[in-house]
């Protein structure tokens, strides 16, 4: 029968929607959404915002207090950005701001400023790769941000050829008195690491105040975080405790290239620069202790040149003081090689010694890899190649001992430490920027003789061929700045000091730290990983 026969019962099942189609992320087709796109272009646009943010912190525009707020666009753009995405974004910051900062690498034209800014952007990257992928691990605090960019900058600075120093995001303190005493306690690296933990610390309390779950956790971390580095700053100025002053030297800085352009042949020939200088340097009168000749002012090297030389030695006796002169010097034992050399002659006319530049200008001072580059016409311009100094060596005047620093070599802080740790007790540093025009070179290049004298705590004597010439303190103040292109003598007195600051002391200790960090962070991450699995 039909009603023995088993029955099945079936429960109605909803209807099933189709799986979602996969995000398209690149232009959506039929007009579907854009929204990955739209996502990847705001992120970009900030990565540009911060680049020309932490640009306005720097001379010519030099709004030191936005470098606490210019980082917060890339940072937000880095959040949940995987190591790639992250290191693009980075790599864009970097484009933009070295672009901006160093446009005046446009002199030499787009063979050298395409591939200088790709390198230099690749570090900005190398940061954003390192935030990104230890990220993925877990691991996200804005210390280990802070600690990837100050390792990243720190490489940046020493690689390839020598590195690069322009551009540190501690440097934009220059003139900013209470926090250039940071630069005492840990370098330039201290003061770029809390200028983008304060950024991160910023960006978190902002998306807190937005996202209200967690909201008194996270601006508490905040408020802690930025308690820590107001800390930091009060107590900045101990490190400091072992300066004492020593005396003082009367000097005059000559500054006699008043030309804004390439001299010509016959300039060269009858001794323009060399006259212009001796010319300012014979209305000088009274007595001084040191009289400075900035970089390139000098057409021949007085040791070769007798007529010259008379003329320095008169010039160190009439005024009863020590010369500095820079020229073009034979290099001992290295036939047809040169140095870039400073000559230091004592009032009584005696060569105490020569200085030559040891950390010289890759593409400006010697051609790197000259043979597989001379296919480039412009490098034909550089025909010779200097050979770097030998040694770093002290100077005296009137009892005190002298630093002697030739224009590049004053951007690396860890350069011209050793020459304080053996006791320099002032720094001189002797330039020529005119190839760089009235660009805002010269103004970033006395930026860093600011930053070299809050680090050590050492006075620093900044002569510049064509500008700009000024007199640093030990706590990094410029004074008496010259114009650019305008010929000008300044005179006055310095104060000497000895003794060291923790930065002098202990030196790179902050990138060190960054270091350890960042591995330490690594770790971490990838053992948690392999618990998780």
């Amino acid at each position: 029968m039909a009603d023995d026969l088993p029955v099945s019962v079936q429960t109605p099942t909803p209807p099933v929607s189709p799986p979602p189609e996969p995000v398209r992320r690149g232009p959506a087709a039929g007009g579907g959404s854009r929204r990955p796109d739209r996502d990847l272009a705001v992120r970009m646009a900030a990565a540009v915002v911060s680049g020309l943010l932490l640009f306005l912190a720097f001379p010519p525009v030099d709004l030191g207090g936005l470098a606490f707020v210019a980082l917060i666009p890339l940072l937000w753009a880095w959040r949940d950005a995987d190591p790639t995405r992250a290191a693009g974004l980075g790599f864009l910051t970097g484009l933009v701001f070295m672009g901006t900062l160093c446009s005046w690498i446009w002199y030499f034209g787009a063979v050298a400023l395409v591939p200088f800014l790709v390198l230099q952007a690749l570090y900005f990257a190398a940061a954003g790769a390192v935030v990104g992928g230890l990220a993925r691990l877990g691991v996200r605090s804005v210390w280990v941000t802070a600690a990837a960019w100050t390792v990243a900058e720190a490489v940046r600075d020493r690689w390839p050829l020598g590195g690069f120093a322009w551009g540190e995001v501690g440097d934009a303190m220059h003139n900013v008195a209470v926090l250039r005493t940071v630069a005492g306690v840990g370098g330039v690296a201290l003061l770029t690491f809390v200028i983008v933990v304060v950024n991160g610390l910023l960006l978190d309390a902002g998306l807190a105040l937005r996202h209200r779950p967690g909201l008194g956790r996270d601006l508490g971390l905040a408020a802690g975080g930025l308690t820590l580095v107001v800390g930091l700053v009060a107590v900045a100025p101990l490190s400091r405790a072992d300066l004492h002053r020593t005396g003082s030297l009367r000097f005059a800085l000559l500054q006699g290239n008043d030309q804004d352009r390439y001299l010509t042949q016959r300039e060269v020939d009858t001794g323009y620069l060399t006259r212009r200088h001796l010319a300012l340097a014979a209305k000088l009168h009274g007595r001084y202790d040191l009289v400075v000749f900035p970089e390139s002012a000098l057409e021949t090297d007085p040791e070769q040149d007798p007529a010259l030389r008379a003329r320095i030695v008169a010039l160190a006796a009439r005024l009863h003081s020590a010369v500095l002169v820079n020229a073009v010097v034979p290099a001992p034992g290295h036939p047809g090689r040169y140095y870039n050399a400073d000559r230091w002659y004592d009032a009584d006319g005696t060569l105490q010694g020569t200085y030559a530049k040891r950390h010289l200008v890759p593409f400006g001072e010697y051609l790197p890899f000259r043979d597989a580059l001379s296919w480039i016409p412009q490098t034909k311009q550089l025909k010779l190649d200097f050979l770097p100094g030998p040694a770093r060596r002290l100077f005296t005047v009137d009892g005190h001992r002298v630093a002697n620093i030739i224009c590049f070599e004053n951007a690396f802080g860890e350069q011209v430490r050793p020459f304080v740790d053996s006791g320099a007790e002032l720094i001189v540093v002797n330039t020529n920027n005119r190839s760089y025009r009235r660009s805002a070179n010269s103004a970033q290049h006395l930026a860093l003789s600011q930053m070299r004298a809050a680090e050590l705590g050492r006075p620093v004597l900044h002569a510049s061929i064509s500008g700009i010439t000024a007199v640093v303190d030990d706590h990094g103040a410029a004074h008496q700045q010259t114009r650019l292109f305008h010929n000008a003598t300044v005179t006055g007195s310095v104060t000497t000091v000895t003794g060291r600051t923790w930065y002098a002391r202990f030196g790179d200790w902050v990138v060190w730290g960054s270091v350890l960090s960042l591995l330490g962070g690594l770790g971490y991450g990838l053992a948690r990983r392999r618990r998780a699995s």
